[in-house]
């Protein structure tokens, strides 16, 4: 891939990404606005989930949003750079298809592997 096609590609992600966390900034701020107005105890409610829980998992997701837009400049840093289809970990190249699936991606297949392998405990999904 020619790297105005990965800058493009990379921008456009960041794009999207920007785009799903001001969404979720916004829900978050729709939340507090309608907790404010109301005194009804929803810790309480059996009729479904409490507000205190549809916060924590918005700020969860935009959490989430926001880790991805720092993968995405980083990864923008590293095409700038040169160094974009490297992996960070052992200096190999990282897969085409890789690429296009996680274009913030900083490590191949291998690497990744090995690092979720380290990671989660055997025998527990």
């Amino acid at each position: 891939m020619g790297e105005e096609r990965l800058d493009a590609m990379l921008a456009m992600e960041r794009e999207s990404t920007s785009r799903r966390a001001l969404s979720l900034e916004r829900q978050i701020e729709e939340l507090a606005d309608q907790q404010s107005l109301t005194t009804h105890d929803d810790e309480h409610d059996p009729e479904g989930v409490t507000i205190a829980y549809q916060r924590a998992q918005l700020q969860g997701l935009l959490a989430g949003a926001r880790a991805e837009l720092d993968a995405i400049d980083r990864a923008l840093e590293r095409l700038r750079a040169g160094t974009y289809g490297t992996c960070t970990r052992c200096g190999g190249e990282i897969a085409r298809q890789r690429l296009v699936a996680l274009p913030a991606t900083s490590t191949c297949i291998d690497c990744a592997r090995h690092a979720m392998s380290t990671r989660t405990p055997r025998g527990r999904w």
